[in-house]
């Protein structure tokens, strides 16, 4: 489903260049949960932007299900991501004058989903995620672990291609962060291929690989144990 050759990404200061992705090689196949750790600062959230098509200043190339990314122009990518991914977001994202209701049903915007349709599934996912009850409020009325709800039911209420999630369960208590857990394993189950940042070993253990970052290098994969951690690539 994606494959990064030689993906960098970088910021200039002045006359000096500081990498936050360097020589990134990577394949996803569908249907895979990875798990993307590391120490603060490593990338990963660079990475998870990129792959979210969110970024457009990075290097190198990006295939996502056949499409040559590094050749689209910002709003196709846009376009793309918003009909094929979810990105639930360490920091919400939410669009503050949307009320929780309108928050949710976003992304079925974009797709042609008759209204009675999306009010039904705006319906279901209220109730799927307990927040009935806030459908008519507005983000700055809701707690941060509410948020963080909202976002994520934002994220699959299309039942996206690809799940981008960031320290998804960050803002959330043990329980409602083991069925947030439980709920990306179903969605996965059913062929939705995640890719989560995350500290947390028990969210890791949810996933099928596990890939870690330092320094922006790609220094460890699960699933390759033959990686170079100087170049990211096989040895």
């Amino acid at each position: 489903m994606i494959d990064l050759h030689n993906l960098e990404r970088s910021y200039k200061t002045g006359h000096t260049e500081d990498f936050v992705l360097r020589r990134i090689h990577l394949h996803i196949a569908e249907g895979e949960f990875i798990t993307i750790m590391g120490p603060s600062g490593a990338g990963k959230s660079s990475l998870l932007n990129v792959l979210a098509m969110l970024d457009d200043q990075w290097r190198g190339e990006f295939t996502f299900d056949g499409t040559p990314i590094h050749t689209l122009n910002r709003k196709q990518r846009a376009d793309l991501a918003r009909r094929r991914t979810g990105m639930v977001f360490q920091s919400y994202h939410l669009i503050d004058d949307l009320t929780v209701a309108e928050n949710i049903e976003l992304p079925l915007s974009y797709k042609d989903i008759p209204k009675a349709e999306r009010q039904a599934l705006v319906a279901d996912t209220l109730d799927r995620f307990n927040i009935v009850g806030k459908k008519d409020l507005f983000p700055s009325q809701l707690s941060g672990g509410q948020q963080q709800l909202v976002g994520i039911a934002r994220a699959v209420i299309h039942k996206p291609t690809l799940l981008l999630a960031d320290e998804p369960t960050g803002n959330l208590h043990s329980e409602q962060a083991a069925e947030i857990m439980q709920l990306f394993r179903k969605l996965n189950e059913q062929g939705t291929t995640i890719v989560q940042v995350t500290h947390s070993e028990a969210n890791a253990a949810f996933g099928s690989r596990t890939l870690e970052l330092r320094d922006g290098w790609l220094t460890r994969d699960s699933a390759n144990p033959n990686l170079n951690a100087t170049a990211g690539v096989t040895v």
